[in-house]
């Protein structure tokens, strides 16, 4: 408990900004799946304070995420009750347990660097796309969407022309003005006053947007915002009232078969998204700290189960929160936990006064946000290490912004095997010639993938030479390249062409090259 405290001065404000920006998250994900707000709000308590407890990470933060929601809004359109939903939320949840107990987890060792940066700009990116609607003051979306197909019929990039013709006056003087305090809290001078250290400049955001409204509203300004302008979330008029906008689940509903295909769908979209987000969010650890992932999954699955017992949606490891939660200094995992505690905290106490924040406000932390993520800096680094780290770096992020997260990975994943394979492909055979003398230098794994190469390598020695075909530093050499090799020594002579072979010292390659006369 000592050693989370000693940081309580970094993750307080953290958590402030962490509750900014999962606030609208959780409203508007609840909205477009099709379920009450108040469960997009229960999972982000859920998130903070159960997740973050049992978590292993430091850094990362859960909640609802916008890649389960059009899972989350068929579930319910076929099950036709919240309550029937609810109880595959709770299956999710056992499932999840039953993954990290089993060392799922190790899935997530296998995504590839370039992959899990692009995804991090992606992300970046598509917030500042999908904000700046907001931005301007048209909400037409809901403000937690990252698919690049929209609920309202539009797209990302449609979605920005069309707010281009719809905007407010007062929306987008909020924002502008918000993006300004936000840059000028990251200049140096101002970190080092103590004041600014621990007032956190999206929580000046807020209440200067809060502030601003409230003035227009007060002189009968036509610019004032309202409605879906601000942020709506639920207001209780007394204990009765609070307490109905929690759900539980309808365990009657278990034998429905539906039940279960979505329990099964959830968890493993939710695991997947949820190993992609502490992997990310590893990467952004000043400290570099790395997760234990069946932890995490467990943590997931605890969550889940809690949140599935209580009305909430089901939940994931959101790169977005966790990405806001690097940014803004926190240090371990109170400043979750904490998040989770403010929330709960701020929906009982002062729903009103939250209501007073406008959108283009929260908008504009969101885009500060995506440009820390997508600096260009990070595109002029994949660059300057090659084109096998770059391009798959690229379609990742090109992949993601057309389609949603997990396609995009996917994507992101086959293209940068294909640069694997092909690397494989070059370092696994050298050759190398001096005139009329040959080196071949099988090295590593030599598998039937490189027999075009080895094929191609043979054939195009000239007559009249001498080669050396080195096997010494092959750990593992394939059947079919050791046939080709047997082929070309058969008819080399043909071309006068004199062919030596040092063979591995290891005893299965040794023995595979104690063949009869004329053989490999």
């Amino acid at each position: 408990m000592k050693k989370y405290l000693q940081n309580i001065g970094a993750d307080i404000p953290a958590s402030i900004v962490v509750l900014l920006v999962a606030l609208p998250l959780c409203l508007g994900i609840a909205l477009a799946s099709g379920a009450p707000l108040f469960a997009g709000i229960i999972a982000g308590i859920v998130g903070g304070i159960v997740v973050g407890l049992f978590s292993g990470s430091q850094l990362s933060v859960s909640g609802p995420a916008a890649g389960l929601t059009a899972i989350v809004a068929v579930a319910i359109g076929k099950m036709h009750v919240y309550d029937a939903f609810l109880c595959s939320v709770v299956i999710a949840g056992i499932i999840q347990l039953i993954l990290g107990t089993i060392n799922a987890g190790i899935i997530g060792d296998y995504i590839p660097n370039s992959v899990i940066k692009g995804m991090l700009a992606a992300i970046g990116l598509i917030l500042i796309l999908k904000q700046m609607p907001h931005l301007v003051g048209y909400d037409a979306d809901f403000a937690g969407d990252e698919n690049f197909k929209q609920s309202d019929k539009a797209n990302t990039f449609s979605e920005l022309s069309n707010a281009m013709g719809a905007f407010s006056g007062a929306a987008i003087f909020i924002g502008i003005i918000s993006i300004g305090i936000l840059t000028l809290w990251e200049f140096p001078f101002m970190k080092k006053q103590l004041i600014f250290k621990y007032l956190p400049g999206p929580l000046v955001v807020v209440i200067f947007g809060a502030i601003v409204n409230e003035y227009l509203i007060s002189t009968g300004s036509l610019l004032a915002l309202k409605g879906k302008e601000l942020v709506s979330l639920p207001v209780a008029k007394d204990v009765n009232q609070f307490v109905s906008f929690f759900t539980f689940p309808a365990f009657k509903n278990i034998t429905n078969i539906e039940v279960w295909i979505t329990a099964l769908t959830l968890a493993i979209v939710a695991s997947l998204e949820t190993l992609l987000g502490i992997e990310a969010v590893d990467k952004l650890d000043p400290l570099k700290r790395v997760t234990p992932t069946n932890r995490e999954l467990k943590a997931q699955g605890i969550g889940n189960i809690v949140s599935g017992l209580i009305g909430g949606l089901p939940l994931t490891s959101v790169i977005v929160r966790g990405s806001a939660n690097v940014a803004s200094g926190a240090k371990s995992k109170v400043s979750a936990i904490l998040h989770g505690v403010f929330l709960l905290i701020f929906v009982i106490l002062i729903p009103t006064y939250i209501n007073k924040i406008p959108l283009s406000a929260l908008a504009a932390i969101l885009v500060f946000t995506g440009y820390k993520l997508a600096k260009i800096p990070l595109f002029q680094e994949f660059y300057r290490k090659g084109l096998d780290q770059f391009i798959p770096f690229v379609v990742t992020i090109i992949a993601i912004l057309m389609t949603d997260l997990l396609i995009g990975i996917l994507v992101g994943i086959v293209v940068g095997l294909f640069f694997l394979i092909r690397s494989n492909f070059k370092s696994a055979i050298l050759v190398v010639h001096d005139k009329n003398n040959y080196l071949i230098r099988l090295r590593k794994d030599v598998s039937f993938l490189n027999k075009p190469i080895i094929k191609k390598k043979l054939e195009s020695v000239p007559a009249n030479s001498s080669v050396l075909i080195d096997a010494t530093r092959a750990d593992f050499i394939d059947k079919d390249i050791i046939e080709e090799v047997n082929n070309f020594m058969l008819h080399a002579h043909l071309k006068k062409i004199r062919v030596e072979v040092k063979k591995s010292s290891y005893k299965t390659l040794h023995t595979l090259f104690n063949t009869p006369k004329n053989d490999f």
